[in-house]
């Protein structure tokens, strides 16, 4: 190429080929959101292509997303939504998982949408018996002792009436409440 010629910012063959493989290959092993795939095909295809342009790092992770999304391996908002329960069932509180769902770059409205079903208190209960707090506490809860767990449930983003109530609750309560509440 001569020194007044640009660059292309088609892709070669090889390279649409490859980020389909590494999409492919990539979400056979986990779900991810649309700007995580995209990021990653952009990271490796740097790697891999030592003279790809930035038109063309643009053009093969947008032929990758669309390939996902053709190939139904790409969806934020079932992402969202299995990432809420999972999130709620490991003690995470809405504003956690949606700080995390944000990071991961899954669109407000589908987060909002996504948090709706999830339960804080259900989410504050799981922690609590994941820390040993409150009711499933072994032994007295001295005021230290209960003002460490309540501090605890803040950092979580778990609301302070959230916090005193599971830690109000005696150890049938929160039982009752994992039972009846669990999706």
């Amino acid at each position: 190429m001569s020194n007044d010629q640009t660059p292309s910012d088609i892709p070669t063959a090889r390279m649409l080929s490859w980020a389909r493989n590494s999409t492919i290959y990539r979400l056979e092993r986990q779900m991810l959101t649309e700007r995580q795939l995209s990021d990653a095909i952009v990271r490796k295809a740097k790697q891999k292509f030592e003279d790809i342009t930035e038109g063309q790092l643009k053009a093969v992770a947008d032929q990758a997303v669309a390939f996902a999304y053709d190939h139904g391996g790409l969806n934020d908002t079932t992402y969202a939504e299995v990432s809420t329960r999972s999130g709620v069932r490991n003690g995470r509180s809405k504003r956690r998982i949606a700080q995390k769902l944000s990071q991961k770059g899954v669109d407000r409205e589908v987060i909002a949408t996504a948090l709706d079903e999830a339960d804080d208190l259900l989410a504050a209960v799981f922690f609590a018996r994941k820390r040993a707090f409150g009711p499933f506490r072994r032994g007295d809860g001295d005021r230290e002792r209960v003002t460490k767990e309540m501090a605890a449930f803040a950092r979580s983003g778990f609301s302070f009436d959230i916090g005193k109530t599971v830690l109000g609750m005696s150890r049938v309560e929160a039982e009752d409440v994992l039972i009846a509440r669990s999706w």
